[in-house]
């Protein structure tokens, strides 16, 4: 047995070498979080107060999206505490193995702003796995010739605690003739061996047993035991002996299945069956079984299965050489496995801000990248690059982080959605990579105001339109989506009333389409103009305003309307004079017309329908003008009838008839007779009136004369005597002047001298004389305020005294 200081060697290992580890640990994690747990601890055990320690508020934790990112989480965080719980079963031997110093190393990220925090948490080993022989019975073959001193290399305990917790000692049972020795293996193991203290003799005792007992330094500790059998066998001189004790060999991980990584040789003084040998791996563990193949004749070791430098570097391999007399020699073949760039990059998206409203600035972050390869020196180095053109760049944020972050402005109605493609590759030779997509889609952001297709509006509408018709339609976009992209319409100006607007136009909120609220009349209203507004739904709301003019155009819905000549309250017809010498080109009388309507609506037209003589008048077209075509014969009558039509342009045309009596003579006195002879009623009461009125009329016009004679007798002393006007005989009517109706609409070029006379509401008449030469500055009959001629259509004629005759004078 060993010495009992060395017994109580692990507690003392195990209070100096923990101190020394947590300081190196601290000097190369100078900015990390870190604890130290014990492992196997309940699911929901409290680790620390992760919020605290990173000087973050409570307050703040559902603002700050607090959260592990790890690639297996064992941890959690309390969105409520702040704590850092344990959330799976955290076994220290299958995660670090025999590593003397085992590290959970993830971080934890914070949003709003966003941060990385890098967290190591030390799991420290329980002592709760037992020391275990991988065969509970050794049997051993020791030949009685054996020499004092000969060891026999033993197979090893295996304990998976790791520190003071693992294997610390092996111990055999008291007897005479073997003790025990420990010996370290390069990989840190202790493996025991039996050595041979007096040597043996078969025909005194041919077995001998013995137990071994494996110890770990745990509190308390616990241990295993094995038994060994030992068969003492008949004497063979020499036992194999190996070229050499320990062989060291390097592989590349790569190389393929059946490669031959090394021959052993051993050799046997001996001769015949005693110096044949065979060999075999010698106490090695599972791994070393799976991973390597041995020749039992020649000692070749061969691959047998594909090697991984990021599972295991180095392998350690026990092989024994035997010959039939049982007698062995035992060799060690340390394997060091080389890294090759045989891991590609990978990437972990730790977080994705997704969708990202199209106003956010320049930097925003968008994606948290990680990146880990499991080759290790510059096989393990790894950079990343974004592929093709983006509108983002690519950080390095922390260890092995990257932040994806927007490199300019964002529009999401030119691109509604991102594909960024992200490439990590390692510096390897050659180098590998890898790659992930990232879709990042864009939020909507009321940033277009409404757009209408035309910059201005510009509809004709008929009059006597229909109400409710639908007049125009104005349509606008707006390429945001959503309520930020849904428009209505409405009016906010117009040059119509405020108050009389809605009688006339309403628009569709929904379409666009602008109504008309009632029938529109050309002759009242020929344009108007509208503000049409279109805004979205978006907030704060955008809008837009396009102009509408809406021109009325002219239906031909007026006739002609006749204002000379006009007709008694009767409906008699009035009389115009012709002198009987009147030359042929005479202007005898004009038809006046106007038309409410416009354009060829209005374009008025005159034509003669019937004619007493068709050849000795003729009629201006467009003028109205008639004229005499000749000059009046003997057997011409006195009296003649026109019947005139007003035809205006439109389509159809419209019309109105005029009829015109026309007396050729050359004085008053020579109509009124031919007035008298116009048929009259066969009712003597009638008779009777006529001629009553005829007395009355030619007393009116002897006084008339007698008072005019008196005032010329009086004026003929006058420097300068007045202009008598039409009258040749230098009479002045007592009446004052008289203006026909005042037309603003349709055209009458001319200046008209118009003489009245009348003698009985039978016998009425008016003519039409031209002034073509320059009219006189005043007239003084005109000038008479006393004078009121009834000019409209229902007057026709006032009773005077025979030969009575007014002038009137003017324009139209």
């Amino acid at each position: 047995p060993r010495p009992s200081a060395e017994r109580s060697s692990p507690a003392r290992w195990r209070q100096v070498l923990l101190p020394f580890l947590l300081s190196l640990f601290r000097g190369a994690l100078p900015d990390q979080i870190r604890y130290s747990i014990p492992e196997e601890l309940a699911k929901n055990s409290v680790v620390g107060n992760l919020a605290k320690d990173l000087g973050l508020s409570v307050r703040d934790l559902p603002a700050r999206k607090l959260r592990v990112s790890a690639e297996k989480e064992y941890f959690t965080v309390n969105p409520e505490s702040g704590d850092l719980l344990v959330s799976d079963r955290i076994d220290r031997e299958q995660i670090c193995g025999k590593k003397p110093l085992c590290i959970l190393d993830f971080d934890t990220v914070a949003e709003n702003p966003l941060n990385i925090f890098h967290v190591a948490v030390i799991v420290q080993d329980i002592n709760d796995n037992t020391p275990l022989f991988k065969q509970n019975n050794i049997d051993l073959k020791i030949g009685e010739s054996t020499k004092p001193g000969k060891t026999f290399p033993l197979d090893p305990a295996l304990d998976s605690d790791a520190g003071p917790n693992s294997l610390q000692r092996y111990h055999l049972n008291d007897n005479e003739h073997f003790d025990l020795i420990e010996k370290q293996a390069p990989d840190g193991r202790k493996y025991p061996e039996l050595v041979l203290k007096h040597s043996l003799d078969r025909e005194e005792q041919n077995l001998h047993q013995l137990v071994l007992t494996a110890v770990d330094g745990g509190d308390p500790p616990q241990s295993g035991t094995a038994q060994i059998q030992i068969q003492v066998t008949d004497a063979n001189d020499n036992a194999p002996v190996f070229i050499q004790d320990v062989y060291k060999v390097s592989l590349q991980e790569g190389v393929p299945l059946g490669f031959s990584v090394l021959q052993v040789t051993a050799t046997d003084q001996d001769e015949g069956v005693n110096a044949e040998i065979t060999y075999s791996f010698h106490h090695v563990d599972e791994l070393v079984e799976q991973f390597f193949n041995l020749d039992k004749r020649t000692g070749e070791i061969t691959t047998k299965d594909n090697f991984d430098f990021e599972i295991a570097n180095s392998y350690t391999l026990s092989v024994e050489a035997k010959d039939h007399g049982d007698l062995a020699a035992y060799c060690s073949i340390q394997v060091e496995i080389l890294d090759e760039n045989d891991c590609a990059p990978e990437m972990v998206i730790t977080s994705v801000f997704t969708p990202l409203p199209e106003d956010s600035p320049p930097g925003t972050v968008i994606a948290l990248i990680k990146t880990r390869d499991r080759d290790s020196g510059e096989n393990g180095e790894v950079y990343c690059r974004i592929l093709g053109k983006a509108a983002f760049i690519l950080k390095s944020y922390s260890k092995n982080y990257y932040k994806l972050v927007t490199d300019g402005p964002l529009d999401r109605e030119e691109n509604p959605e991102y594909n960024i493609t992200i490439m990590a590759t390692d510096r390897g030779k050659p180098p590998l990579s890898s790659s992930i997509n990232i879709t990042l889609h864009i939020a909507d952001v009321n940033d277009n105001a409404p757009v209408f297709e035309q910059v201005f509006y510009l509809v004709h509408i008929a009059e006597n339109n229909p109400p409710g018709a639908s007049i125009a339609q104005v349509s606008a976009s707006d390429p945001d989506l959503g309520p930020n992209g849904h428009v209505s319409y409405s009016i906010v100006a117009s040059d119509l009333e405020p108050r009389a607007l809605a009688s006339y136009v309403s628009v569709s909120a929904q379409s666009g389409v602008v109504f008309a609220q009632r029938s529109f009349d050309h002759e009242q209203l020929r344009a108007f103009e509208l503000t049409v507004q279109a805004r979205d739904q978006g907030s704060p709301a955008l809008s837009a305003n396009v102009s509408l003019r809406v021109l009325v155009g002219d239906r031909n819905d007026n006739a002609p309307r006749v204002l000379y000549p006009a007709l008694g309250p009767d409906g008699s017809a009035l009389f115009d004079t012709v002198p009987r010498a009147a030359q042929p080109g005479y202007l005898v009388t004009k038809v006046v017309a106007v038309d409410a309507d416009s354009g060829h609506n209005a374009w008025l037209s005159y034509h003669v329908l019937q004619a007493s003589e068709p050849g000795l008048f003729s009629l201006g077209l467009r003028t109205g003008e008639v004229r005499t075509a000749r000059a009046l014969g003997d057997r011409d009558a006195a009296r003649q009838r026109l019947l005139v039509a007003v035809r205006d342009g439109g389509q159809p045309p419209l019309s109105a008839t005029a009829t015109l009596h026309l007396v050729f003579a050359d004085s008053l006195q020579e109509v009124l007779p031919d007035v008298s002879d116009r048929p009259e009623p066969s009712d003597p009461q009638a008779e009777l009136q006529f001629y009553l009125v005829v007395a009355l009329a030619l007393v009116s016009v002897l006084f008339l004369l007698a008072v005019i004679l008196a005032v010329a007798l009086r004026l003929r002393g006058s420097p300068s005597p007045a202009a008598w006007g039409c009258f040749q005989s230098g009479l002045r009517s007592k009446s004052g002047p008289g203006v026909l109706p005042d037309y603003s609409e349709g055209t009458l070029p001319y200046s008209y001298n118009l003489c009245v006379a009348s003698q009985s509401a039978k016998t009425e008449f008016n003519f039409l004389n031209v002034t073509p030469e320059v009219t006189p500055s005043q007239d003084l009959l005109c000038e008479d305020a006393g004078w009121l001629p009834n000019t409209n259509h229902e007057g026709a004629g006032v009773p005077f005294a025979s030969d009575t005759i007014l002038k009137v004078s003017f324009n139209l």
